[in-house]
């Protein structure tokens, strides 16, 4: 496995781990960040992107994640919570990706928002409703379920709960990936140095 390799599943872990930081930073505080919202989102509707970097608009947009990444790798994860719902999510990519109906459903669904998207912004409140809805109707069904745990005020709240959604969406975006560039579960333990080398070499180029 050339170093190459190692970087791109790393930047596609990155994206998930980002992407799921905003999950956890809706369920808690209601809030999240515009910009790696933005990164999130488009890299769910940038559908056929010739390059993982192209999917995310490049390193820097994902150098959150990066050293979300590394900081995994280090045994030095601030949040608990996140490394139990990327799981959950990596699994839930496998069942979603041997289901070809599924996947064909939502490529559709997305490939659909793409002019809107271009047009209102792919942070358009109308776009992560649909985008929520998309996950809503073709993933929830699926067995696991990610658990969101957080702050009851802002879980009971449309809105929240359908920007949620829609990360949770780009989460599996970038699952796909992960597993598209040979990623799997074996890497956390028999690749660790390898992938926080990747880590940290991409995100002194950003």
């Amino acid at each position: 496995m050339n170093d190459d390799q190692i970087s791109l599943r790393v930047m596609a872990l990155a994206g998930l781990l980002q992407a799921l930081q905003e999950v956890r930073h809706l369920a808690e505080n209601g809030r999240v960040d515009q910009a790696r919202l933005q990164t999130a989102m488009d890299s769910v509707l940038r559908i056929d992107a010739d390059s993982v970097a192209e999917i995310y608009g490049g390193v820097a947009p994902v150098a959150n994640g990066l050293r979300t990444v590394i900081g995994y790798l280090n045994n030095q994860m601030g949040d608990p919570q996140l490394p139990k719902i990327a799981l959950a999510v990596l699994q839930l990519e496998r069942n979603f990706s041997r289901d070809a109906d599924a996947m064909e459903d939502v490529r559709s669904a997305v490939a659909k928002l793409a002019g809107q998207a271009h047009n209102d912004g792919a942070t358009h409140p109308d776009i992560l409703a649909k985008l929520g809805d998309i996950y809503a109707t073709t993933l929830s069904p699926m067995k696991p379920k990610v658990m969101v745990q957080g702050n009851p005020h802002y879980l009971a709240q449309s809105q929240v709960v359908g920007e949620i959604r829609a990360l949770l969406l780009a989460a599996i975006r970038s699952a796909v990936l992960w597993r598209q560039m040979g990623g799997t579960q074996w890497d956390f333990l028999l690749k660790r140095s390898e992938m926080k080398r990747a880590a940290t070499a991409l995100l002194a180029g950003t």
